[in-house]
């Protein structure tokens, strides 16, 4: 049995109930952290997570609203743990990974590389597989939001999870996340506002028919669209039959 908590679902627009993206995966030996925007460290604390004992970081792209929290998370590591960690961190993400790290750490210090124990920093090609010291398996795959943006999906013997990231609409996006347990797609705007670089309720429809996850889950919905609409029955209305769940602070859905 594997279990998602959504620890924060929210855009660039900052909202009192909400942090930004990201998403705790307790799966079997892994616990794996996709993303950490603004808000993630303190929604950990709040949510009672074993933050301090993640095993994997899975990085989909690098606007700050998905990795904001890495200097917080990092000087945590450091310095806020009560029993020192011995166990490796490994770090996943699209090219330029590495160097995103180093430039931390010139600037704020080493522990953005050294927090007192081994990170492991790979970065992973689109539709390269990698598996993780558990055995679990990960896969990156190319999405139209920025120049190195990856979607993820995680497989294992506990069922599939997908992570859009950010994305445009992409016709291999739904057969890549396709028989995945939890998918968490973003949704971020009306079906008329959407540019090339976002979903609608509209593309994610066509996604997850692709896709025919177990749960969908939409995530990354712009506040003037999340409080004036109901994106879930949008996307229904646009043709996905299968089990909708809107995002929030704390949702936990278990596979």
């Amino acid at each position: 049995m594997a279990e998602l908590v959504v620890v924060g679902c929210g855009t660039v627009v900052p909202e009192p109930d909400r942090g930004a993206s990201c998403f705790y995966v307790d799966a079997a030996e892994n616990r794996v952290l996709f993303d950490c925007g603004p808000g993630s460290v303190q929604a950990l604390a709040r949510l009672g997570l074993p933050w301090g004992t993640i095993s994997d970081l899975a990085i989909t792209h690098f606007h700050p609203d998905h990795i904001g929290a890495l200097p917080g998370l990092f000087f945590s590591f450091t310095h806020g743990l009560y029993e020192k960690r011995t166990t490796p961190l490994d770090v996943w993400g699209p090219a330029g990974t590495r160097r995103l790290f180093e430039g931390l750490a010139e600037v704020l210090g080493e522990f953005m590389l050294d927090p007192g124990f081994e990170v492991r920093i790979h970065e992973v090609r689109p539709d390269e597989t990698v598996t993780m010291t558990s055995g679990a398996v990960l896969t990156a795959h190319a999405t139209p939001h920025t120049r190195e943006s990856v979607a993820y999906r995680l497989d294992g013997d506990h069922g599939g999870f997908g992570y859009s990231g950010d994305t445009g609409m992409s016709g291999s996006l739904g057969p890549f996340m396709n028989g995945v347990a939890v998918f968490v797609c973003e949704c971020s705007l009306r079906d008329h506002e959407v540019s090339d670089n976002h979903l609608s309720p509209a593309l994610v429809a066509e996604i997850s028919r692709a896709a025919a996850p177990d749960t969908l889950v939409l995530s990354h919905i712009y506040p003037h669209f999340r409080t004036t609409e109901d994106a879930a029955a949008l996307v229904a209305k646009a043709g996905y039959d299968g089990t909708i769940r809107i995002a929030h602070e704390g949702l936990r859905v278990a596979f």
